[in-house]
């Protein structure tokens, strides 16, 4: 076994040898006992003295074995602490000495013989080992674990060899042997909760035998007493209570099944794992507990002892929330408390790592413990003295973790049990916290040094490497190219860290490089390490400075009656910037070709451009007409953009009219700048379209939004047709002129839809408005052919009848729109916003519970031209109820109506769903959060009731 120590360490007498016996796992000194003259068991009869001086053998030997270790390494162990923590002995190995070391822990027997602890025998015996993140391991053993030496059941002595190596095979490690001694003053019941086991100890009190003993478990009495009867004096059977049925075991088959049972002086010690076979979840007050319910049979001289075992630890105490940890942990734990009719004299003791808190260290940490009969309730805030927050790494993301290990101690006593000692050890650690780092760019352009600093993060974060550019180095060759690097550390121990970069300094981009530099980039990437885990992360910026001194062109223009004139004064980083007219470098020779005045110098240049040139893009609303002049200067090297100017100039004028029903109409005027221009020749984008009327000025088109090659598109606010009218010169296929034409339908009150263009690529554009209408109509009867006229309502309608309702966009000859029905709904007043209200139709789907609303289809005849602008639906009279009683009076309806493409809905997603398909397609033309509902109401309607009409035989109540 690795880490035993040789046989020639371990010298002992002859008679020593024979008084050492495998009585349990536990080395105990027990008390002179009268023996019956039949027990033959090599471990049963002790002298007493010569039990006292095995103790002191054992002492020595302990003693001497220790000694021998530390005089064959000796090495420091100043940084092994070691404390007596209530039934737990402790030793902390700070991480300085371990951290990324391999450490092994073994257990010390009272023959000096070593047992590697790992996660099994830790869990049977009684042993915790945890690493936090910061490196330093914490172990801690039971009073009662296995290799305990056990002096009258009031001193223990727990000895551990610890091993530290720097590889995994343990070669070259050092060995250090601690033995930690501790008294401890056990309650009758101890309840142990350690993160990685259960542990129960009872006192075990021969009783006198009370009248009906028998009764308290009688089958578990009948089902052991043929095997008491034979048994040694020990513990010798387990039973585990189960929801269904009992389970027996022999001690040792309990222990090769992961138990820890054993005996002491005067007590009887059971240990499980959390997730034991016989183990039970139980739900006590909303927090699960691990259970095991059992029953110990231990004979003692002629009596038959059945101590209950149970034990109970809560697995899902801790929740989360926003700053804050909350531990609830129930005290009336069913397991625990069987029989027993009585609580009193409950007392709780909260604390830290260990350590029970006064309540004003409690109150100074801004803990609160909230305890009442039913249970204990602690909160924690994040970031309380005792825990400890922690950097770690997931996705290649940074965040946070915050850790603390509490301690519960309930004490109570009960009419059944006596007084019982219930300790909870919760190592807690939150979820992991995304924490992205703020960088932030505080560099001051006069000092030409980029200034940027990155953080919060922990202690346990360090910059270990930076990327500018291309180049990734480590931070101290970093400073050796000029770059400065150091952290700040603030008042509650967070750091920012600070690089400083000159402007000239390697990998640091400088564009439009010529006499002058515009601006200075600096492209970072910055690499971190968390320590001790060693997880990397990285996070990047791109900080743009630009030239303390460099000035940009300044524009400026003015308007006259044939020309727009801009005037440019260069600054300081133009020099190898050329101005554009479009797509036109400007020079001398290329304006004079084009009819414009350009003239250049040093300090500035002039640009003269005729009024009606086709280099101007023209706007035209209702009101005015615009024509602008784009001037863009480009790098002359790179051919990128650097700076864009323009010039606007109007004029009042309205050349397109966009008529109600969709049709354009629109006078284009010749202009000079196309030489002998003939506006007859003017057509549309569908070159077949000609102008309606010619002048020797000018020209005029009349034509349907849906013809001539007119398109149409939704955004927003509006609907847009638009169109081009081009002029082409005799024997040229390119447009010597051009202007777009645009017509923009906004819905008045009764509907809003949202419509736009997108930017003109030709030289002239012209826009106007229009409007569209709706329209809700009842009809007399089924086919709908016959319609109330407004000077007929309120119409006076009976409870038994149907409403008819057909709902219209007025106007439109486009047959690409189609109206849908989104909401209807009806009202006791004409204010659609009133109550009651009854639904009729729903998010576009016939509205359905007593009595069905239906739709019915629409089709073309001598009044319909265009289907898709109608939609026609029926209304149940029954449908409206008040308070269990049939509506009668006035009412009125309302729909709420959107209107889509009927030719590519699959273009607009919200206009794609369908509700009913055969009958009832819908959709939304633009999103509700823009407030796109368009409204139709009816007039007044006024219900009644014939008189004798049985209304019951309808469905409603009338009184």
């Amino acid at each position: 076994m690795r880490g035993s120590l040789p046989e020639r360490a371990i010298k002992m007498p002859s008679f020593t040898k024979s008084l050492l016996c495998k009585c349990g796992v536990i080395a105990q000194k027990e008390a002179p006992q009268r023996r019956s003259s039949s027990d033959t068991s090599p471990c049963g009869r002790r002298d007493p003295d010569k039990v006292e001086a095995l103790h002191q053998i054992l002492t020595l030997l302990v003693g001497a074995l220790a000694s021998e270790v530390w005089t064959q390494q000796r090495p420091s162990a100043d940084f092994i602490v070691f404390n007596c923590r209530r039934s737990l002995s402790q030793i902390y190995l700070t991480a300085e000495n371990v951290l990324n070391k391999h450490v092994m822990f073994s257990a010390i027997d009272q023959f000096g013989r070593a047992f590697e602890i790992n996660d099994a025998l830790a869990t049977q015996c009684g042993y915790t080992i945890s690493h936090d993140f910061w490196g330093n391991i914490d172990f801690r053993a039971s009073l009662l674990s296995c290799y305990t030496v056990i002096v009258d059941d009031g001193h223990f002595t727990v000895t551990v060899q610890i091993d530290i190596a720097p590889t995994p095979d343990m070669s070259g490690s050092v060995r250090y042997v601690k033995a930690v001694t501790c008294p401890y003053d056990w309650s009758p019941r101890e309840i142990l909760c350690e993160t990685n086991y259960m542990e129960v100890s009872v006192r075990k009190k021969i009783p006198l035998i009370p009248e009906g003993i028998l009764q308290d478990e009688p089958e578990d009495w009948s089902a052991a007493f043929p095997q008491a009867v034979s048994g040694l004096l020990s513990i010798w059977q387990v039973v585990f209570h189960l929801p269904s049925t009992r389970k027996a075991m022999l001690v040792s088959d309990a222990q090769n099944a992961g138990y820890g049972i054993n005996t002491t002086e005067s007590r009887i010690l059971f240990r499980a794992p959390y997730n034991a076979s016989e183990a039970q979840r139980q739900n006590v007050q909303g927090v699960v507990f691990s259970t095991v319910r059992s029953t110990i049979f231990y004979k003692q001289r002629w009596v038959i002892l059945l101590v209950d075992t149970a034990v109970a630890c809560p697995i899902d105490d801790v929740k989360y929330t926003e700053g804050v940890i909350t531990w609830g942990v129930p005290k009336n734990i069913s397991p625990l408390l069987v029989g027993a009719s009585n609580i009193k004299n409950s007392r709780v003791k909260f604390g830290v790592n260990l350590s029970p808190l006064t309540d004003s260290e409690i109150r100074n940490r801004k803990y609160v413990v909230a305890d009442s009969n039913q249970a204990t309730i602690v909160t924690v805030p994040l970031g309380a003295y005792g825990g400890y927050y922690k950097t770690h790494v997931v996705n290649g993301e940074h965040g946070i973790t915050y850790s603390i290990n509490l301690l519960l101690e309930n004490v109570w006593e009960d009419n059944r049990w006596g007084l019982t000692k219930h300790t909870i050890i919760k190592e807690i650690k939150t979820p992991f916290e995304r924490r992205p780092p703020i960088i932030k760019n505080d560099t001051i352009p006069l000092t030409k040094i980029f200034n940027v600093t990155i953080g919060t993060f922990l202690p346990d974060v360090e910059l270990v490497n930076l990327t500018i550019g291309p180049v990734t180095l480590p931070v101290q060759e970093s400073v050796k190219l000029g770059y400065t690097i150091f952290s700040v550390t603030h008042p509650n121990g967070s750091v920012t860290f600070v690089l400083k970069v000159p402007f000239g300094a390697p990998n640091v981009k400088k564009e439009y490089v010529t006499d002058d530099i515009r601006d200075y980039i600096l492209n970072v990437t910055f690499g971190f390490k968390v320590f001790p885990s060693n997880e990397t992360f990285t996070y990047s910026t791109i900080i743009t400075c630009p030239l303390p001194d460099a000035v940009l062109p300044v524009a400026s223009g003015y308007c006259d009656q044939n020309n727009l004139n801009l005037v440019v004064i260069r600054g300081n980083v133009d020099t190898n910037w050329l101005p554009y007219v479009k797509n036109l470098p400007l020079t001398p020779e290329t304006a004079q070709r084009q009819g414009f005045v350009f003239n250049a110098n040093r300090t500035h240049f002039m640009l003269v451009v005729p009024r009606y040139s086709t280099s101007i893009l023209y706007e035209v609303s209702n009101k005015m007409l615009m024509g602008t002049l784009p001037l863009t200067l480009k790098d002359g090297s790179t051919g990128l953009p650097m700076h864009d100017f323009s010039i606007s100039c109007m004029d009042p004028k309205q050349p397109i009219d966009c008529l109600p029903n969709g049709t354009m109409a629109v006078t284009v005027t010749k202009i000079t700048a196309v030489p002998n221009m003939d506006p007859s020749q003017l057509v549309l984008r569908d070159k077949r379209c000609k102008p309606a009327s010619v002048t020797e000025r000018s020209a005029t088109f009349i034509f349907a939004a849906s013809k001539c090659g007119t398109t149409r598109r939704f955004k927003q606010t509006t609907m847009t047709y638009e169109n081009e009218i081009s002029y082409f010169s005799p024997g040229m296929s390119d447009a010597a002129y051009k202007v777009k034409v645009a017509c923009e339908y906004t819905i008045n009150e009764t509907l809003l839809l949202q419509y736009g263009f997108d930017d003109n690529p030709t030289p002239s554009a012209q826009t106007a408005y229009g409007s569209l209408a709706l329209v809700m109509r009842l009809s007399k009867d089924m086919p709908y052919t016959d319609f109330y006229e407004v000077v007929e309502y309120p119409v006076v309608r009976y409870l038994r009848e149907s409403l008819y309702f057909e709902v219209e966009l007025l106007y439109s000859v486009d047959p690409r729109l189609e109206l849908f029905l989104e909401t209807c709904w009806a009202t006791a007043s004409s204010d659609r916003g009133s109550f009651p209200k009854w639904d009729v139709v729903v998010n576009s789907c016939e509205y359905s519970e007593d009595y069905k609303t239906i739709f019915h289809p629409v089709n073309a005849d001598t009044r319909v031209k265009f289907p898709s602008h109608l939609k026609r639906f029926e209304v149940k009279m029954f449908t409206f109820v008040q308070e269990e009683r049939a509506y009668l009076g006035e009412i009125y309806f309302h729909c709420s109506v959107v209107i889509c493409n009927a030719d590519q809905l699959s273009s607009d997603p919200l206009c794609t769903r369908a509700c009913i398909p055969d009958r009832q397609r819908f959709g939304r033309s633009v999103d509700t959060n823009h407030n796109m509902h368009g409204y139709v109401s009816s007039g007044a309607l006024l219900l009644e009731s014939e008189a004798g009409t049985n209304l019951k035989q309808y469905g409603a109540s009338l009184s």
